[in-house]
């Protein structure tokens, strides 16, 4: 009896097994084979978020050629992105100058050569008669292009003449043509002469050897001792008595010579001006003019 109930348990666990699958190497008619689906067909999972946000990239593409040409090709593209040549080195700064060293000499009058040629030709409109002499130089007096100044407008004569600069020279020629409407006014007769005390001379000023150099050493001052006249006579700067018509013209000249000349000097200034007329045209800051 228990040898025919293990039997039956076996029997049916066989049974089992046959109708869970077929056997090795059989095809069951019920269950149809399997198929594989295609690739193309099963959806590719989505992208993670961080890759999403990435731009993507886009190579160069690629040079065509033999991988000499391709590595020639690199070697220039190469040289044309460098820098045009090695970045120089900032230039080292000079040392800074000695504050005790001297700027060196300025020029003097004589080592500059201004150009007169307007100048000349009003010179002549005036009717000054004047000639070009060898440029002075003498130590730091000189002038570049003096003029040896003979005579006025008017046939008026410098005794003697008179070594100025065109400047000067224009000057004084101006000036000449008030002191003639003046002379006929306050004397009655028109000046014949000019008597010159000085023109070009190396010296300081006032004749002081430890002074500043005068106007007469560039040749830009004149001094005007007095007047000659035809039928009257002369007028002598300083000697003419208060009153009379002869200071009274020469009190008017000398004020009119201001709209002239940048200094004018005379009798009352001071000692050194007691007896003549000192006329320059020496600048000064701002177009200052010294009148006394």
């Amino acid at each position: 009896m228990p040898g025919m109930i293990v039997k039956r348990i076996l029997a049916a666990l066989a049974g089992a097994v046959v109708v869970a699958g077929p056997a090795v190497g059989q095809t069951s008619a019920a269950s149809p084979p399997l198929s594989r689906v295609p690739s193309e067909q099963v959806p590719l999972p989505p992208p993670r978020p961080d890759e999403a946000k990435v731009p993507a990239t886009t190579e160069p593409a690629a040079k065509e050629g033999s991988p000499k040409e391709i590595a020639k090709d690199s070697a220039k593209d190469a040289a044309k992105d460098a820098p045009a040549g090695p970045i120089p080195a900032p230039a080292p700064l000079p040392p800074e100058r000695p504050a005790d060293v001297p700027s060196g000499p300025a020029p003097t009058p004589a080592t500059l050569v201004p150009d007169d040629t307007a100048c000349l030709r009003r010179l002549e409109r005036l009717g000054v008669k004047a000639e070009p002499v060898a440029p002075l130089s003498d130590g730091m007096c000189g002038a570049a292009k003096p003029l040896r100044v003979t005579a006025l407008p008017d046939g008026v004569a410098l005794a003697p003449a008179a070594t100025l600069t065109c400047v000067a020279a224009e000057a004084l020629g101006r000036w000449s043509t008030e002191v003639r409407v003046i002379a006929e006014q306050t004397l009655g007769k028109a000046p014949h002469s000019f008597q010159i005390g000085g023109s070009y001379e190396c010296r300081g000023q006032n004749h002081d050897p430890s002074a500043k150099l005068s106007e007469h050493a560039y040749a830009n001052g004149v001094d005007v001792m007095g007047f000659t006249f035809e039928g009257r006579a002369p007028v002598a700067v300083g000697t003419a008595r208060e009153g009379t018509p002869e200071a009274a013209f020469v009190a008017a000249i000398r004020a009119r010579a201001c709209g002239f000349f940048r200094t004018v000097l005379g009798p009352g200034s001071d000692a050194a001006h007691a007896n003549h007329l000192h006329l320059d045209e020496r600048e000064r800051p701002a177009g200052h003019r010294l009148c006394q």
